[in-house]
């Protein structure tokens, strides 16, 4: 399967914060750098089909990303996701199982599998309103593997990890990417280092630098330091 973009591009009034982008996605984990404000959000809202681009397409394995169909395939992870703090973390995955229409069983399943996988077992029943940042950064990333999607995209996941986390949760994804589409959004190459095999850099709309992590890794992150990066 691929997700392929094809030229394009998202306009609000006088800003252009996607500029002419073509790019296709196989199998495996796709690193997307660039500085805040860079349009790394946008691109990814634009290849869940939340947004339409202004020009240009975006579809994968044929489906358009507007559809239901695509949707079934694709677990994403905003920069923030809403989350119902009076809800246990366990009930607020049943609950997002309903809403993305698993069975109850799987849901179930699914749902008890996904806690043990990011480490939120302990405090399975306690309410969201007590979790710590990382803790409901585990959660949203759990909510994006529900329905085990064949699409991945994660924005800025490891937001509020510490560095334990960090390691669990990079070990999660160079699993994941091994046979599903994984594109994850960062301002930090160290979250990429060890699990990216393709690279994007972003500056101002559009990619600056696209290829294999591996290739040129050190003269890829002196660029990105001096040219890209505005905050650690």
């Amino acid at each position: 399967m691929e997700l392929t973009a094809d030229r394009i591009s998202k306009q609000y009034k006088n800003k252009i914060a996607v500029d002419r982008l073509s790019f296709t996605l196989t199998e495996g984990v796709t690193g997307l750098l660039g500085s805040n404000g860079a349009g790394k959000t946008t691109l990814m809202r634009l290849l869940c089909g939340i947004l339409v681009p202004t020009s240009g397409s975006v579809a994968c394995g044929g489906m358009d990303v507007c559809t239901e169909e695509y949707r079934d395939i694709l677990g994403y992870l905003p920069q923030e996701f809403g989350y119902y703090p009076e809800f246990t973390g366990r009930d607020f995955l049943l609950y997002m199982s309903a809403v993305k229409g698993l069975p109850r069983r799987d849901a179930l399943r699914r749902t008890e599998e996904l806690i043990e996988l990011v480490g939120l077992k302990p405090v399975a029943r306690k309410k969201v309103r007590t979790y710590s940042g990382g803790m409901k950064q585990r959660l949203g990333i759990a909510q994006a593997l529900l329905n085990d999607p064949q699409v991945l995209i994660m924005d800025e996941p490891t937001a509020g990890l510490d560095p334990q986390e960090r390691i669990r949760f990079r070990e999660l994804i160079a699993g994941l990417g091994k046979n599903r589409i994984v594109l994850l959004s960062t301002h930090i190459v160290s979250d990429l280092e060890h699990i990216a095999d393709q690279l994007m850099i972003m500056k101002e709309g559009r990619l600056v630098w696209q290829g294999k992590w591996h290739a040129g890794k050190e003269d890829l992150e002196a660029f990105y330091i001096s040219k890209i990066q505005d905050e650690r």
